[in-house]
């Protein structure tokens, strides 16, 4: 995982915690498996399971065509919103007035992929995590922050400032990343993932960290 993303993984003094920290630790409890979590780049995870060093990423990762060439996805579990953060003052009110402005962005997430997509990537600056992008925008040196929704109040939450805009930019589902040879691995995660959505287990973690 990625753990500067608040509420789904981030450090709680030496310990990962959030909401895929949690969901991972129930799986594993379920299927009777030790569970490790390693912190380590957005960027670097789907390599990371490809080349055997993981077995499995939970990050907040939103599955994608581009990344389905690479990995399978379990089914779903969590729903995320990319939106834009802004200062209170700026001229920017929706994703339309996003044309010829510097976005920043946490690298290689949808957010990178969707802005570099719509507006260039001459017009986005790719960051190594959320919490870099926002001190940019901080300093003047982005114009606004594209993130996930959940992420995006911590931040607002912690800096002075700052605003999301009413507008979504984009809705999307989060699933586990696993090795393509791994069905053995893939079928039990699936199937525990099945048993703990059905019995409340999923939601109750999401709602101990989302206040509806």
């Amino acid at each position: 995982t990625n753990a500067a993303f608040p509420p789904y993984e981030y450090k709680d003094g030496d310990d990962i915690v959030g909401i895929d920290a949690e969901i991972a630790q129930a799986m594993a409890d379920k299927l009777g498996l030790k569970l490790e979590i390693v912190d380590m780049d957005f960027d670097s995870l789907i390599a990371s399971i490809q080349s055997g060093k993981i077995d499995m990423s939970l990050a907040g990762m939103t599955v994608t065509e581009g990344r389905k060439q690479n990995v399978d996805f379990t089914d779903s579990y969590a729903t995320g919103v990319q939106v834009i953060i802004v200062k209170e003052d700026s001229d920017i009110a929706s994703a339309d007035d996003l044309e010829g402005k510097l976005i920043g962005v946490q690298q290689g997430t949808t957010g990178h992929l969707y802005c570099a997509d719509d507006f260039g990537e001459d017009h986005v600056n790719a960051l190594p995590n959320g919490a870099t992008a926002v001190q940019a925008l901080l300093q003047g040196k982005v114009d606004c922050v594209v993130i996930d929704q959940e992420p995006a109040k911590a931040f607002v939450a912690e800096n002075e400032g700052l605003k999301i805009l009413d507008t979504e930019y984009i809705t999307e589902d989060y699933a586990i990343a696993i090795a393509k040879d791994n069905t053995e691995l893939l079928d039990k995660v699936n199937a525990s993932l099945a048993k703990l959505k059905a019995d409340g287990t999923v939601q109750s973690i999401i709602d101990k960290y989302i206040k509806a």
